[in-house]
């Protein structure tokens, strides 16, 4: 069985932005979305869960990095999954357009 669970932990699309250079570029992110993109894969390689689930509580970065929780719940769906002793592997790592992130964790 297959389940994915599509969105983005760094989404907030009032703060889009190009780089500085303002040519369009893979990767480039504020500096409140890189911070909460590493706050985030950290506490998934932790199994902190209740971190996760209670992302608000992470200050001011984390309440940017997710202004409202559409985006944000396919990942705590899918945290439901793993099980105890399963280390998620993340992979397309990377902030775009300042405010929205690609990374991706996978479980099993």
């Amino acid at each position: 069985m297959l389940i994915i669970g599509s969105g983005n932990m760094v989404h907030n699309l009032r703060l889009l932005a190009l780089p500085p250079t303002g040519q369009p570029t893979d990767a480039y992110g504020h500096a409140w979305a890189l911070e909460m993109n590493e706050v985030f894969k950290r506490l998934l390689l932790a199994g902190d869960h209740q971190a996760l689930i209670h992302y608000e509580r992470l200050g001011p970065a984390a309440r940017l990095a997710v202004p409202s929780i559409d985006h944000y719940f396919p990942l705590l769906y899918t945290l439901a999954l793993q099980d105890k002793n399963e280390q998620p592997l993340i992979f397309n790592d990377k902030v775009v357009s300042g405010s929205l992130n690609m990374t991706s964790v996978q479980f099993g």
